[in-house]
C-alpha cells in the first residue's frame, strides 16, 4: 500500500513524547487517520452546541443497545439541528474536527438516504467536496457508501450501483444491527462493488461472535472490518485475519459506551495487536461519544494497555492509503 508522508523517525518521537507527557494538543498535532466515522455524527459536540445556541451535554451513562444510542442522538443532538441545514452543519463539523485533530486520512460514511436528501449524486458530491475543500483542505478524503444491515439488498441495487458508478465513493459498508440478517444477503452487492474497484468493508463483530466476523469476511470477501473486536474470542479467527492482512477499524470509546467492553484497560485491541491483526483507532460517532482520535490514543496509553511505541505503530498503520489490489482508485 502507498503511505502518506508521516515524517519518519522525528514524527514517531514527537507522537510518543506527546503520549508520555499526556499532552492532548501535542497528540493532535501529529498526522493520524480516522477510518471509521459516520458523516452526520462525526463532529465536535461543542461546535454543534454553539451553532444551535444551546448546551448539549454528552451522554452520562452507557447505552444498553444501538437503539438506545440512536434515541439519545435524536433527543439530545439531532433535535437541535434538524432537516437539511442541520445535517449539513453536522457534516461540516466532521470536517472541521478532522482538521483540528490532525486527521490526514478520513473515511466518512454516507447512506443513500443522505444522497437523496440533497437531490441526487451530482449535487451531493459537489456539496461534500466543497465542505471538505473549505474546512479540511489538507485531509485526504475517502468517502464510504453505507447500507443498513436491515435493508433489502435487492431493492437497493439500482440506487447502490448508480452511486458507485459516480466514481466518488472509495469503499462500501453495511452498518446498523449486524444481527438483522446474514451478511451473505449482501453478497451480490459486494461483488458488484468489487467490480467498481472500491474497498469492501462491513460492520461485524461489534455485537456478534468471532464466527460472525469470519463469516462476513468470507461471504463478502472483505478487505477490512469495522469493529471486529469479537475476533479476539478466537485465536483461529485472529490468525486468519492476521494471515490475510484484514484490518480492523476499532473504536474503543464506542465499544465501552455501547457496553461491549468494560474499560480501556481491558479492550481486546490488545489481543488483536498481539496476534498480528492490523488495527486502527477511530471515533465511530464523535457527536455522541465525545472522544477524538487523539483522545482515544491517550485513553489507551493512560490505561496502561499499550505502550507509546505500539500506539505509534497503530497510528502509522492507519495512515496507509489505498493501493493496488486494495480497492482504491487514484
Amino acid at each position: 500500500m502507498d503511505v502518506i508522508h508521516i515524517g519518519g523517525i522525528q514524527m514517531k518521537q514527537q507522537f510518543m513524547e506527546a503520549l508520555m507527557q499526556e499532552s492532548l494538543s501535542g497528540v493532535a498535532r501529529i498526522p493520524k487517520s480516522d477510518l471509521h466515522s459516520h458523516a452526520g455524527r462525526g463532529g465536535n459536540i461543542r461546535y454543534v452546541s454553539r451553532w444551535a445556541n444551546t448546551a448539549i451535554d454528552p451522554p452520562s451513562e452507557r447505552f444498553a443497545s444501538l437503539g438506545g444510542m440512536a434515541d439519545w442522538f435524536v433527543a439530545h443532538v439531532k433535535c437541535h439541528c434538524p432537516g437539511l441545514e442541520g445535517y449539513l452543519i453536522r457534516v461540516q463539523a466532521s470536517f472541521i474536527q478532522a482538521a483540528e485533530d490532525g486527521i490526514r486520512l478520513l473515511a466518512l460514511s454516507f447512506g443513500l438516504d443522505e444522497v437523496r436528501a440533497l437531490g441526487g449524486m451530482e449535487l451531493f458530491i459537489r456539496t461534500m467536496n466543497e465542505l471538505r475543500s473549505r474546512f479540511a483542505p489538507e485531509t485526504l478524503f475517502m468517502p464510504e457508501l453505507a447500507l443498513d444491515r436491515g435493508s433489502n439488498p435487492d431493492e437497493a441495487k439500482e440506487e447502490f450501483e448508480a452511486a458507485l458508478a459516480s466514481g466518488w465513493f472509495r469503499s462500501v459498508d453495511i452498518c446498523g444491527n449486524e444481527l438483522a440478517q446474514p451478511a451473505s444477503r449482501f453478497k451480490g452487492l459486494y461483488r458488484l462493488a468489487r467490480s467498481y474497484g472500491v474497498m469492501l468493508r462491513a460492520h461485524t463483530g461489534e455485537f456478534g461472535t468471532a464466527d460472525d466476523v469470519l463469516e462476513a469476511v468470507e461471504e463478502l470477501e472483505l478487505d477490512e472490518v469495522h469493529h471486529g473486536i469479537a475476533a479476539a474470542q478466537s485465536p483461529l479467527v485472529m490468525k486468519r485475519l492476521a494471515d490475510d492482512g484484514i484490518r480492523l477499524h476499532v473504536c474503543p470509546t464506542s465499544n465501552i459506551m455501547l457496553s461491549r467492553v468494560e474499560s480501556y484497560g481491558s479492550h481486546p485491541i490488545r489481543q488483536l495487536y498481539d496476534y498480528g491483526v492490523p488495527v486502527t483507532v477511530n471515533t465511530d460517532d464523535l457527536l455522541i461519544f465525545d472522544q477524538t482520535v487523539s483522545q482515544e490514543y491517550l485513553n489507551l496509553y493512560r490505561s496502561g494497555l499499550m505502550t507509546a511505541e505500539e500506539l505509534n505503530a497503530i497510528r502509522e498503520e492507519g495512515l496507509k492509503a489505498y493501493g493496488p489490489g486494495k480497492g482504491g482508485r487514484g
